[in-house]
């Protein structure tokens, strides 16, 4: 299976403990950097139509600011409630200083 890798920033724009919200053809994601690990997942929380941009890192965690729930970004599982269902999490790769994801496919 081939892979679609998608240029979404440069790696200098992402500093250590941020987030970007990037548009790949039409849809929202979220990128985040945890120390030197860079993780891709959906922007909306799946318990309500919110952007998880507005929330906050915790760790290796993104928080929702609606309702609070928790979000692993290496899985995508919901740590707190009220969420119940995971949202996605995509593959990502560092290459010539780019930030590439593959949005065509879910790591979940």
């Amino acid at each position: 299976m081939s892979h679609t890798f998608v240029a979404v920033a440069s790696q200098q724009e992402l500093a250590a403990g941020k987030m970007l919200r990037v548009e790949v053809a039409g849809k929202r994601y979220l990128i985040a950097r945890v120390d030197d690990e860079y993780f891709a997942v959906d922007d909306n929380c799946s318990h309500e139509d919110s952007s998880l941009y507005l929330g906050c890192l915790q760790g290796d965690m993104i928080r929702c600011s609606l309702h609070g729930s928790r979000f692993s970004l290496r899985t995508g599982q919901p740590q707190e409630e009220p969420a119940d269902e995971a949202i996605g999490t995509y593959a990502l790769k560092l290459q010539d200083g780019q930030i590439w994801m593959d949005p065509t496919r879910r790591s979940n």
